[in-house]
């Protein structure tokens, strides 16, 4: 019989496992697309073929693998137009849980925000997917959402935070343009702590907005120029 220790250790490398294999996702690294092939992903993270197993299930539940009936795993497709209603859902999903962390939301919350917020002022980006940059903006932007009370929203702003962050390391695009993301932080942040829902929303939508807008035009002119090279 497994001991509690077993099952811990098991537990772990399931999802240190999830974690890797995520990431590779989302950065790009895995294509859309491409087949997960358990033994080799396996022998990479130097782990058994059970938790990747495992870890592959999870992923597809969020939807960046897809699991086909007698065929393994892959990665999950994108389009130009499942991105626009990716933006659109998520609009949708992270201004009612900002609004609810912002009427809910204590002492405690607020500083997590701060501290959030810190961390990501201090990294300088760097590279078209940098991890540690990566992790603390996903850590920034669910600290706002922290307090909303509801795990299903914190679930849906999780999945939704990672489909778009694939979509932008796919399109090759940090959405800046001209843009000061660093500044556009900063006022949601104030209108945040200011308890200020409809300026705090407007401003966290129109952040969305904008970089979603370039990802479409850039998703774009990636499959056009995708589609003129089968062509050719």
């Amino acid at each position: 019989m497994a001991s509690r220790t077993d099952d811990n250790r098991a537990r772990s490398r399931t999802s240190e496992t999830f974690t890797r294999i995520r990431e590779d996702v989302i950065s790009g690294k895995f294509q859309p697309g491409t087949k997960l092939k358990i033994e080799e992903i396996a022998r990479a993270l130097d782990v058994g073929p059970t938790p990747v197993r495992e870890a592959l299930s999870y992923l597809s539940a969020d939807g960046l693998v897809v699991r086909q009936e007698q065929r393994g795993f892959r990665v999950a497709e994108i389009s130009a137009s499942e991105f626009g209603e990716l933006l659109n859902i998520r609009c949708l999903v992270e201004e009612r849980a900002l609004r609810l962390a912002i009427e809910r939301g204590d002492a405690e919350w607020e500083e997590g925000i701060i501290v959030a917020r810190h961390r990501l002022q201090a990294l300088q980006r760097g590279g078209e997917f940098d991890l540690d940059w990566e992790r603390c903006h996903k850590n920034f932007h669910m600290a706002l959402n922290a307090a909303c009370g509801s795990s299903i929203l914190l679930r849906l702003c999780n999945q939704f935070f990672d489909e778009n962050n694939r979509y932008r390391s796919i399109a090759r695009s940090g959405g800046a343009d001209g843009r000061d993301v660093g500044c556009e932080h900063e006022a949601i942040t104030d209108a945040v702590l200011a308890r200020n829902a409809d300026l705090a929303s407007r401003l966290l939508l129109e952040h969305y907005q904008r970089t979603g807008s370039l990802l479409q035009k850039a998703l774009v002119s990636k499959f056009e120029k995708s589609q003129t090279a089968k062509n050719a």
